[in-house]
């Protein structure tokens, strides 16, 4: 019985190893993108930041400024971008990324254009009306992508389709915490004020102010995609080191706990077979008075004992039977 346990521990601990080196590794190759996508979500914030002030630079210095995306509109339908990881193993970051956005459509009217393998395949679970599910890979998706998303969907959105356009990504905080959030893109809000300075209230935009200012805002709306993909791929290698890395914990905590546990058994192994050796001995030395006379018991012989004898007992027959042979 103890050595039917203390095997099945030792298989426990190979197993519980085979699965440290894997977490290990997914903890490196998480640490190693992480770093790529933390620099990829440093070198976008300029681009977009420059890209707004340029937008509200025009709106601020035109006082009969009108454009189709700055038209607040009744809302009827929603169109909202879902930023999801690619694979699982990074703790929650996939599900409060689905429970924030989840709780942002209540009760509204929606269309989804999924991001990632999860976003996909959480769209197609609760059968909400996708846009696209092109975009199935979040890695993948190029800055050239994301500028294509952008004038389909402001196309979209000066067409009627929507009223209004979301975008569902992680903010990454720090490497051990990131913040699901859901920002709007679509219409464009703004309060007028007067210009900084007379240069700028002097600025001619040519064609026309608005012409420009719907010419940026695709490119605008693309450099927050690119940015907020970018901050959901940093956010999901991050809550994948810091799952690799507590899987790996528990699993030291795991093997010292079984190995205590195989010594335990062991050491209980060991002390029952010198009890029995011990118990044996006692037994051969104790003689017994009965009426017929005095005498020797035969010692109660342990597993290991008693197979030895049935071995010697049938090793004798069979010499027996050898010598009957003519």
């Amino acid at each position: 019985m103890a050595a039917s346990s203390m095997k099945d521990i030792k298989l426990r601990i190979k197993s519980v190893e085979s699965t440290m080196q894997i977490t290990k590794a997914m903890e490196l190759v998480a640490s190693s993108k992480l770093r790529r996508a933390k620099e990829r979500a440093e070198e976008t914030r300029p681009y977009f930041t420059t890209l707004h002030e340029c937008l509200t630079d025009i709106a601020y210095g035109n006082t009969d400024f009108s454009s189709p995306f700055v038209q607040q509109r009744e809302v009827k339908k929603t169109c909202y971008i879902m930023i999801a990881g690619d694979r699982g193993l990074a703790g929650g970051y996939n599900t409060n990324l689905f429970k924030t956005v989840a709780e942002h459509m209540d009760g509204k009217v929606v269309c989804v254009l999924p991001i990632g393998k999860k976003a996909v395949e959480y769209c197609a679970h609760r059968g909400l009306e996708t846009v696209t599910d092109a975009y199935a890979t979040a890695e993948d998706v190029s800055l050239g992508d994301c500028f294509s998303i952008a004038r389909m969907l402001c196309g979209q959105f000066r067409k009627g389709a929507f009223d209004a356009l979301y975008v569902g990504y992680t903010n990454f905080v720090s490497m051990l915490s990131q913040q699901p959030a859901v920002l709007k893109m679509l219409p464009i809000r703004y309060e007028r004020r007067e210009a900084k300075n007379t240069a700028e209230s002097l600025t001619i935009y040519e064609p026309s102010s608005e012409a420009v200012y719907d010419a940026i805002v695709p490119e605008y709306v693309g450099g927050l995609l690119w940015g907020a993909i970018a901050e959901s791929v940093a956010s999901e290698q991050g809550a994948r080191r810091t799952a690799m890395d507590a899987a790996s914990k528990n699993a030291g905590d795991m093997i010292e706990d079984l190995s205590l546990k195989y010594n335990r058994a062991r050491q209980g192994a060991i002390t029952q077979e010198i009890t029995e050796i011990v118990g044996g001995a006692e037994a051969c030395d104790t003689w017994l008075e009965t009426p017929a006379g005095r005498f020797k018991p035969t010692p109660r012989r342990g597993p290991r004992e008693a197979q030895a004898h049935r071995g010697a007992r049938v090793a004798r027959r069979m010499r027996r039977s050898a010598k009957r042979v003519p």
